[in-house]
């Protein structure tokens, strides 16, 4: 590559650090244009995947302030990055990996923080975005619910109180 697209280069990949939510790195060797192409797709709208050289890498991951991602620059190198749900994205390249064994996710980086392999799993092991949301909205509702019965079980507590003091003093003869 000229200098000149050396820098085009570098500056494409800096700003997609920066713009994207997370990056995770993965490695291709012996995937097929076709299977890349799938994984792409499958990717969807959520990320972008990219084959991009070692060291260009490294000089933007420098420059956008990313450390640690240098010990993950080795062998072919692909990157995903990630502008949506962080979640469905790691999903989607650990399912692919299962079907695809050549495909071998090494790391990322999210929110600034480099993460391993075995993070990034357990990033796709959890629920989707909207799953996590709804379960707090059942689960603030729940104790809503829960305050609500309490509340209204302190005036039929004190009303059948007042009739068992009735039905006692009506006994003994008051």
């Amino acid at each position: 590559m000229a200098r000149a697209d050396k820098a085009t280069a570098v500056a494409e990949l800096k700003s997609e650090f920066e713009g994207s939510a997370a990056a995770v790195l993965t490695e291709y060797r012996g995937l097929t244009v076709a299977q890349l192409k799938e994984l792409r797709t499958s990717l969807g709208e959520n990320a972008k995947f990219a084959v991009a050289k070692n060291t260009l890498t490294k000089l933007a991951a420098g420059e956008a302030g990313l450390a640690g991602l240098d010990s993950l620059l080795t062998g072919p190198t692909a990157i995903a990055f990630v502008n949506g749900d962080v979640v469905e994205a790691a999903k989607g390249l650990r399912d692919f990996a299962k079907v695809n064994p050549l495909l071998v996710i090494k790391g990322g980086v999210l929110d600034g923080r480099t993460l391993d392999a075995t993070e990034i799993t357990k990033l796709a092991d959890l629920e989707s975005r909207e799953v996590l949301l709804a379960k707090l909205a059942g689960a603030m509702k729940a104790k809503q619910s829960a305050a609500a019965a309490v509340f209204a079980a302190l005036p039929t507590n004190m009303a059948q109180l007042a009739d068992a003091l009735r039905a006692k003093r009506e006994e003994a003869g008051e």
